[in-house]
């Protein structure tokens, strides 16, 4: 049972998993839909207000934003910088594990 619903699944998918310029159901995902990591939204942030609010996809911070560095969890309470900025965070351990080391974005050429 559990194979053949595994293969319905991926047929189900593959569509949206094929079509990497169009939007699908778990990729390529638009500014305000719901995400669970940073890799589905076209943005290439997925934001989230406090730890128990849902988390949607969202543009990247621009110059002078606060931002957060980029986080081996995907999801952000700041959004990563735009590309070619640099976001400035003093980074610590606890802050790394909460996810709050934040800082501004910055052009690196300034």
């Amino acid at each position: 049972v559990l194979p053949a619903c595994l293969l319905l699944a991926l047929l189900l998918l593959a569509p949206a998993l094929s079509a990497q310029h169009e939007r699908g159901l778990i990729f390529n995902l638009d500014i305000g839909e719901l995400c669970l990591r940073s890799a589905q939204c076209k943005s290439g942030c997925c934001h989230r207000l406090n730890g128990l609010s849902l988390a949607r996809c969202a543009p990247k911070a621009a110059e002078f934003q606060v931002c957060s560095p980029k986080s081996i969890y995907e999801v952000y309470y700041k959004c990563p910088c735009e590309r070619g900025l640099s976001c400035n965070a003093n980074k610590t351990i606890v802050g790394s594990i909460t996810n709050s080391d934040f800082g501004v974005c910055k052009d690196p050429r300034d």
